[in-house]
């Protein structure tokens, strides 16, 4: 089994709750995950989303750190192509220096999902392709080697250890390979191009300064309850919401699990529905000790990034106290 096992909440909004509460919720959690032993609490960033309030994740880490006292915080993650290595070197500089030590620095190549957000950004699709190259000028603005701008320092970011993790989206597994920087890769529904990505950054990887030997983060949906019926409730909201995005293009804010179970889905819907209820982890917690045993084994995954979500905030936070029991965590 996975041992080391973290967090990423994406501060979903649930209908009938403003956004603002979303982000209130992610602090709150942020303060049970550490409390439960889990090893990093990372946020994202989406723009423009009904769904989604987290939309500024190093402000929002800010106040996650600054709520919290041991617990790793960080990005899962800061989507490159849509920002300034500059800047973002300043951002994870001004984190660290406020709370040494104890920030992460995940990235992602993901820009704008629609054409509007894009233009909105100033970005355009092609500049997901550009990502190896700002990640590198990234770091260089961090560890001072960046000579582009030989008149210019990320203060206070050059000179502080902020580790970076490259989120594997395509193309990310071999990027991170050749950086030489730890891997966070998923989803769990997806084993095979799961232990095909792990397989490639683990063969192609270089040692760097920042990491000698390959590290493997599995990300993916888990759901642990007290039978198999309520752990598949758990995933019930966050299912409707992916059909729902599917069919109408707007991903929406969590519905509770009882108003969609009443639903008269048209067959489109409903396959979308069932398909995104299946492949994750969910049951009891010996039964998903049993599935992150056959991951660990599969993989050799040094750590699980859990990825989520629901509109019941009480069987969301059970079903974490229950994974970090079944974990030993403390």
């Amino acid at each position: 089994m996975i041992t080391r096992i973290s967090i990423l909440d994406r501060s979903r909004t649930r209908e009938g709750h403003p956004a603002p509460e979303a982000l209130r919720d992610t602090v709150e959690l942020a303060r049970a995950a550490e409390e439960l032993g889990y090893h990093r609490f990372w946020v994202s960033e989406h723009h423009s989303v009904p769904g989604v309030a987290g939309s500024a994740p190093t402000v929002l880490a800010a106040a996650v750190a600054a709520a919290t006292r041991r617990i790793r915080v960080g990005t899962g993650g800061v989507m490159l192509p849509n920002h300034q290595p500059l800047v973002v070197a300043e951002q994870f500089g001004v984190l660290e220096a406020l709370f040494p030590g104890r920030i992460d620095m995940g990235l992602g190549r993901s820009v704008g999902f629609t054409g509007g957000i894009r233009r909105a950004l100033g970005r355009d699709t092609g500049d997901a392709d550009r990502f190896e190259e700002q990640l590198t000028e990234l770091l260089g603005w961090i560890d001072g080697t960046q000579r582009a701008h030989p008149e210019v320092h990320a203060r206070p970011a050059e000179g502080l250890r902020v580790p970076a993790y490259v989120l594997a989206t395509g193309e990310g597994a071999g990027i991170a390979a050749r950086a030489g920087l730890p891997l966070v890769v998923g989803d769990l529904r997806s084993r095979a191009r799961l232990a095909e990505a792990v397989g490639r950054y683990r063969t192609e990887f270089r040692p760097s300064a920042r990491r000698s030997t390959p590290y493997v983060v599995v990300s993916g949906t888990v759901a642990v309850a007290a039978t198999e019926e309520e752990a598949r409730r758990i995933l019930v909201p966050e299912a409707w919401a992916l059909a729902h995005s599917r069919t109408r293009g707007v991903f929406p804010p969590l519905r509770p699990a009882a108003e969609i179970e009443a639903l008269e889905m048209t067959p489109k819907e409903r396959e979308l529905y069932e398909g995104a209820l299946t492949g994750h982890v969910a049951g009891t917690e010996e039964q998903v000790a049993a599935e992150l045993a056959r991951i660990a084994e599969s993989t050799g995954a040094d750590e699980l990034l859990v990825t989520t979500s629901t509109y019941d905030r009480t069987a969301l936070l059970d079903g974490l106290t229950r994974l970090a029991r079944t974990a030993g965590l403390s």
